[in-house]
């Protein structure tokens, strides 16, 4: 077995081979606890480090939030993670074939047998590479087309409302504020923000976003310009208006943005993406206003020079209506040949009215003799006359009738005598009648039935007249003087019955 020594403080571990397994007292240990005495050694021994190294195998975070990726230069490699709450701190995130300088503990991974580094801070290794990765992510955001001049907006002219993102603290946001007072005061709409830190890039980036949601009728008014403004500083201090979201929220902006961040000579990606760069926010001031004075000379000087030009205007036509007035010929001319033609017009006009006139008159008689025809003398006179022909015609009527009423009368006289003697006719053929009714009442078969008889019909309601008619076993009908009822013959064939005197009459039932 192998002897291990007591310490492994120093990193160093002491095998020696035993070639008598017997013969060696070395307690035995599991794989878990070697592991683990391995770790505490590492972490001991490594506790803080400052590794520079070239980043490999970045592929973002991990599901979980956690960043996996490998340190290297020319001879080794180094394993390297990044807890998620550490990684949403960093102010440089890595990225891959970026060198950088992360500092961290050295540990180890029981479950795969290796070491790792644990970055607690990772910065850029040198100006150099932060220009590097500045270059990168600038060519990259170009390609996207985020840079092109055909996105970038005009400034408002005169803009009622200016959005202003910057620290609320600071000399900038003062000088801002002093150089729109000077040129033309405006109402500004402050969004405060971190400009330098971890969380600053995100804050920019917010408050531009923000910005953009505020929608007419909101109690925050609306800009109609944006400023992005911070300070002088170093390419560090600088580097959140270089941030990936700071660039592409500037790029969205539907307001337009001026860009004043650092000094003249410094330059930042928002810069490539803002509609317009200023050099210092004073000088963002002034590009996003005119000069309130300037604008009221010239203003003044329009005005000025507008009466001018209606004056001269005003004279110009005046003489031009002088020069025309002496072309024209006189009012006598002009409404010589229109009177003229007035007054044959009228002339006739006069005749053709008095032609209508006449036709009109004509007409009218005609019109009053027909209707004096229609007048009501004239035809209460007709009424008269047609009422004394039918008065008279009804007379002769009326005597008709009574002519014809009194023969109707006589004939009506001489009928009622020949009624009386055909009414006595009737009366004694009708006793005559019942007479002999009562005979035929008195000798019908109904009165033998009444006397204790009975007629025998066949199933066809035909009387039977003789025993010998009727068959066995067939149904018959006997009527009585009460009613009828049915009955069905059996018993042998009829037979004669003698001594009684009733020949032909046998028993039926």
């Amino acid at each position: 077995m192998a002897r291990w020594p007591a310490r492994l403080g120093s990193g160093i571990v002491d095998a020696m081979a035993d070639s008598d397994p017997s013969s060696s007292n070395a307690p035995e240990i599991s794989v878990s606890e070697l592991a683990n005495a391995l770790k505490r050694t590492l972490e001991d021994r490594f506790g803080f480090v400052r590794v520079r190294g070239e980043i490999s195998g970045y592929r973002g975070p991990h599901s979980s939030g956690h960043v996996y990726f490998s340190l290297k230069d020319a001879n080794a490699r180094l394993d390297s993670v990044i807890w998620r709450g550490v990684f949403q701190r960093m102010r440089i995130k890595p990225e891959e074939g970026m060198e950088v300088v992360a500092c961290g503990k050295i540990s180890s991974f029981p479950g795969k047998s290796s070491y790792q580094l644990i970055v607690e801070t990772l910065e850029p290794a040198g100006v150099g590479a932060l220009m590097a990765l500045l270059d990168q992510r600038r060519r990259a955001l170009q390609a996207e087309g985020l840079f092109d001049a055909a996105r970038k907006q005009k400034l408002p002219y005169l803009p009622r409302v200016v959005g202003i993102v910057t620290s609320p603290t600071g000399a900038v946001i003062r000088d801002i504020l002093h150089r729109l007072a000077d040129r033309f005061p405006v109402r500004v709409v402050l969004w405060p923000v971190r400009v330098q830190g971890e969380t600053s890039a995100a804050e920019v980036a917010a408050a531009i976003r923000g910005f953009n949601a505020l929608q007419p009728g909101d109690p925050v008014p609306r800009p109609d310009v944006l400023i992005v403004a911070r300070g002088g500083g170093s390419l560090e201090d600088l580097w959140s208006f270089n941030e990936e979201i700071v660039v592409r929220a500037a790029a969205e902006s539907a307001i337009p943005l001026i860009s004043a961040v650092g000094h003249e000579t410094d330059t930042t990606l928002i810069d490539h993406a803002a509609d317009l760069r200023a050099p210092t926010p004073s000088a963002a001031a002034e590009l996003a206003v005119p000069v309130r004075a300037e604008l009221l000379a010239r203003l003044a000087n329009l005005d000025g020079r507008a009466q001018g030009a209606m004056l001269r205007l005003a004279q110009r036509r005046r003489n031009d209506l002088r020069a025309l007035s002496r072309a024209l010929p006189s009012g006598q001319d002009l409404v010589g040949g229109a009177r003229q033609k007035l007054d044959f017009a009228a002339a006739a006009l006069r005749a053709k009215a008095r032609a209508a006139l006449d036709a009109r008159g004509l007409r009218i008689e005609r019109l009053s003799r027909r209707l004096s025809h229609q007048s009501p003398r004239a035809r209460t006179a007709a009424a008269g006359e047609r009422h004394k022909a039918l008065a008279a015609r009804l007379e002769r009527i009326a005597a008709r009738l009574v002519e014809r009423n009194q023969e109707k009368l006589q004939r009506v006289i001489g009928a009622n005598r020949a009624g009386r003697a055909i009414r006595q006719i009737l009366q004694r053929r009708r006793d005559r009648f019942s007479a002999r009714a009562a005979v035929l009442e008195a000798i019908s078969y109904k009165s033998v039935l009444a006397r204790g008889y009975a007629v025998v019909r066949d199933a066809h309601d035909r009387p039977i007249g003789r025993a010998a008619d009727v068959l066995r076993g067939v149904a018959i009908q006997i009527e009585f003087a009460d009613g009828k009822v049915g009955a069905t013959t059996g018993g042998s064939a009829p037979r004669r019955r003698k001594a009684t005197g009733d020949e032909g009459q046998g028993s039926l039932l």
